[in-house]
């Protein structure tokens, strides 16, 4: 499936988490689950904070109505949307951008 390029391309969903996404900066999501391609985000997924000290805080900011997406947000995204039924057990996020993730595949991939 063809990723999405900018913020207008994205599902309601899809613009909602990867705003928790940017807010969060660091950390993880657990238990995301996935169906027919898209993020369930009721009820809201675990969501893990990682706190370094002496560090400034994350300054984690909403993006522009419109821009581009970078290639890990839109990789994701890409994947998520060629899911059928699946969870998300892990999404590791720094700097506020996907990093990596753990999944179990319960309908398999449409691709």
């Amino acid at each position: 499936m063809k990723p999405p390029v900018t913020t207008q391309e994205l599902l309601a969903s899809e613009a909602t988490f990867l705003a928790a996404m940017q807010q969060l900066g660091f950390g993880r999501f657990e238990y995301l689950q996935i169906r027919g391609g898209e993020l369930m985000l009721n009820p809201w997924p675990v969501t893990v904070r990682d706190i370094k000290f002496a560090t400034p805080p994350n300054t984690g900011r909403p993006s522009e109505p419109n821009f581009e997406l970078r290639p890990q947000v839109a990789e994701f995204f890409a994947y998520v949307r060629d899911v059928e039924a699946g969870e998300i057990r892990e999404l590791d996020v720094r700097h506020g951008l996907p990093f990596s993730m753990e999944i179990e595949l319960q309908g398999g991939r449409r691709g």
